[in-house]
């Protein structure tokens, strides 16, 4: 599988972010974000893939996930996380790039364009988390008692986020990915960032952009994957619909995961739709 590695960082007000770029730097630029409780890591097959394509091409981790900075009292809130993109492509220099943002990433792709003026090519949402109601009965329980799980003992913990991260995919994960994906929650710092993340949660970040999806104007494809059981397809029919001239693309056999539970069919399709015009 090869070592996933963030060479860059960006100090922001939520601690620093690592992020990094392949790919041609003369190649039409494309930014992946990631959802949680993940990290940059579910590209790591598709990221070479578009870069390989001619692309250049941006990851990046959260503030609070992956292998940026985790501390106490961190915003790590879906308003933090879209003011800290508006601020990367700043940093990057891109004014106007396209934007595959999956889960959690949808709706801080979104606020960002939406809220904080961030111009894009073109963007593609996959399995988004972009409409209410949204978070699992899971996700709310702990939402509300994140002090308690906090005090986890750390097997108990590891073994608890092993079995939700494993729900996201509807294929299995081999277990070398499992371990990727796991391990940034992991130790006293991991665990805590873990239900800090859960706990900043609010629908309300959404509630927010929800009735300005008529108001976009650029292409947008949303991909979804057939099994997923954290967001049903019938999210994906829902907010095709209310993005003017959105297409949808069902991912069979893949869950929410389809990063990593499709790659190479997500990969097609993404770059059927970046390379595309009008």
């Amino acid at each position: 599988m090869g070592e996933w590695t963030l060479r860059e960082s960006l100090l922001t007000a939520s601690g620093t972010v690592r992020w990094d770029r392949f790919g041609d730097p003369g190649g039409q630029p494309v930014v992946l974000l990631h959802g949680t409780p993940f990290s940059s890591f579910v590209w790591h097959e598709i990221a070479p893939a578009l870069a390989a394509a001619g692309h250049r091409v941006h990851v990046w981790d959260m503030a609070g996930y992956g292998t940026s900075a985790m501390r106490s009292g961190q915003d790590v809130s879906l308003g933090a996380q879209g003011r800290i993109f508006t601020e990367l492509l700043a940093h990057w220099g891109l004014e106007e790039p396209a934007v595959v943002a999956h889960d959690f990433g949808g709706c801080v792709a979104l606020r960002a364009h939406l809220l904080h003026g961030a111009r894009y090519r073109r963007l593609a949402l996959v399995d988004p988390v972009a409409l209410e109601p949204w978070g699992s009965a899971f996700f709310r329980l702990v939402g509300e008692h994140s002090r308690v799980f906090e005090q986890l003992p750390a097997a108990l913990h590891e073994a608890l986020v092993r079995e939700y991260v494993s729900s996201a995919s509807h294929l299995g994960l081999r277990p070398a990915m499992l371990d990727a994906l796991v391990g940034p929650w992991t130790g006293e710092e991991g665990q805590a960032a873990f239900y800090r993340q859960i706990a900043q949660a609010d629908q309300r970040y959404t509630d927010e952009i929800q009735p300005l999806y008529p108001a976009i104007e650029l292409p947008v494809t949303v991909c979804w994957g057939t099994e997923d059981t954290w967001i049903p397809f019938a999210k994906g029919q829902e907010l095709a619909a209310l993005i003017p001239g959105a297409r949808l693309v069902p991912v069979p056999r893949a869950g929410h995961l389809v990063p990593l539970d499709a790659p190479a069919r997500l990969t097609s399709e993404l770059l059927g739709f970046l390379t595309a015009t009008g």
